[in-house]
């Protein structure tokens, strides 16, 4: 949906989606990798959780915020390509949890922490790929807002004040 914005508003409307790939890329494709290479162990790994989950709150709580129709809509837009990242973390974390199980089986320590190590590297890959498909939706959302529009499904969604 076509919209009528000022330059001002075009640029409110753009801070979310900066702010949330500006997170990811922080929080996620450069904190995860150094507290892996720190040896932090898997309880570092909550550090990117924790970071992008606040982010995300936060943006959550911002969209609910009074401001005005176009600006408002890409927040919400922003919380809606947000949950593909949670929805990365609950994979990863599922993954996880199954290779825990696993490692709990294995037939001596040290297959354990192998098999361990191993389901770890790989359970990361899901919150990766949800990191590139959230980096990927919230750039093309950065150009939605310049070419101030907003998605017809959320302008159904919430339709604007007349």
């Amino acid at each position: 949906m076509q919209c009528q914005a000022s330059e001002a508003e075009i640029k409110r409307a753009q801070q979310p989606h900066n702010l949330l790939i500006a997170g990811l890329f922080g929080f996620n494709l450069l904190m995860a990798p150094a507290v892996l290479a720190l040896k932090i162990g898997m309880i570092g790994l909550l550090i990117p959780l924790l970071s992008s989950g606040g982010l995300i709150v936060f943006v959550k709580l911002r969209s609910t915020r009074p401001a005005a129709w176009f600006v408002a809509m890409h927040w919400k837009l922003a919380y809606r390509n947000s949950r593909w990242l949670l929805l990365g973390y609950a994979v990863s974390a599922v993954m996880i949890f199954l290779g825990w199980l696993v490692s709990l089986n294995a037939s001596s320590v040290s297959m354990g922490h192998i098999i361990w190590t191993a389901l770890t590297r790989i359970a990361i890959l899901p919150t990766l790929a949800a990191v590139m498909v959230t980096a990927i939706s919230e750039a093309s959302a950065i150009s939605l807002a310049s070419k101030r529009e907003v998605p017809d499904k959320l302008a159904a969604q919430f339709p604007p004040q007349s």
